[in-house]
């Protein structure tokens, strides 16, 4: 299973890390500019189903908008600024929907790790519309949908079952292996600080791919991707060491 990991070792965090307005074009577009292959980003949907580019269940953190996503339609969420909060220059940059999110990383060239973000009581259809839209719009870039839910990574198996998924974790619990075969997934996705020895010794054997996040520090990204992790999320895209295009 790990010969088929399609990610790179390095995985620029919400698009652009701490360089550029999370889940926007602009990150993603940062995270070329980096030279790296690989963007992670998260997808929720809209209160008309569209599948959007988005953190929060809220809009206040990172928008000029007001209330929940999923009460807005994407109309609506497209008129907000995504930009102005991380800094000036970003004004005006819209909420993306994933579609457009894809298709930039296709002309790109860079692989993505989506993160499926159901707003509360829409696992399922989160999951299955994601999917859908990913094996529609993704055929040319290499993806993994990912998720904290289960229910959504079960739609995307029955949706678009030849798409690779991953189950995430905070800290893994002791079953973790289980659970991720029960998925049918292909890797595990967990807080770097709460990977044990005995989880990577554990998912070796198993042919699991194991994917951390959000790893800030270059020495402790070195020493994940030494001891067999087999991507690396980071915030700190300026900071990590260029081992090479086929690390990036």
């Amino acid at each position: 299973m790990l010969d088929a990991w399609p990610l790179p070792r390095l995985i620029a965090h919400r698009g652009g890390g701490a360089l550029a307005p999370e889940n926007t074009l602009a990150g993603i577009r940062e995270a070329a500019r980096r030279a790296y292959r690989a963007v992670e980003f998260d997808v929720m949907l809209s209160a008309d189903g569209v599948p959007v580019l988005i953190h929060d269940q809220v809009l206040e953190r990172t928008t000029d908008g007001h209330g929940r996503v999923c009460d807005l339609s994407f109309a609506q969420l497209s008129q907000l600024d995504a930009g102005r909060r991380f800094a000036p220059r970003f004004a005006g940059e819209p909420i993306p929907r994933f579609d457009q999110a894809l298709e930039l990383c296709h002309s790109l060239g860079l692989a993505a790790n989506v993160e499926i973000k159901p707003a509360g009581g829409t696992d399922r259809d989160t999951g299955r519309v994601v999917a859908a839209w990913a094996a529609e719009f993704g055929r040319d870039v290499p993806i993994v949908l990912s998720s904290f839910s289960l229910a959504a990574l079960e739609e995307v198996q029955t949706t678009a079952p030849d798409l690779p998924r991953g189950v995430l974790f905070g800290d893994p619990p002791l079953d973790w292996l289980g659970i991720v075969q029960a998925a049918g997934a292909l890797s595990m996705h967990c807080a770097w600080t709460r990977l044990r020895p005995v989880d990577l010794a554990a998912a070796r054997s198993a042919g699991v791919a194991l994917v951390t996040y959000t790893c800030n520090d270059p020495r402790e990204v070195e020493r994940l991707l030494e001891a067999g992790v087999s991507s690396v999320i980071t915030d700190a895209l300026d900071r990590m060491p260029n081992r090479g295009a086929g690390d990036l």
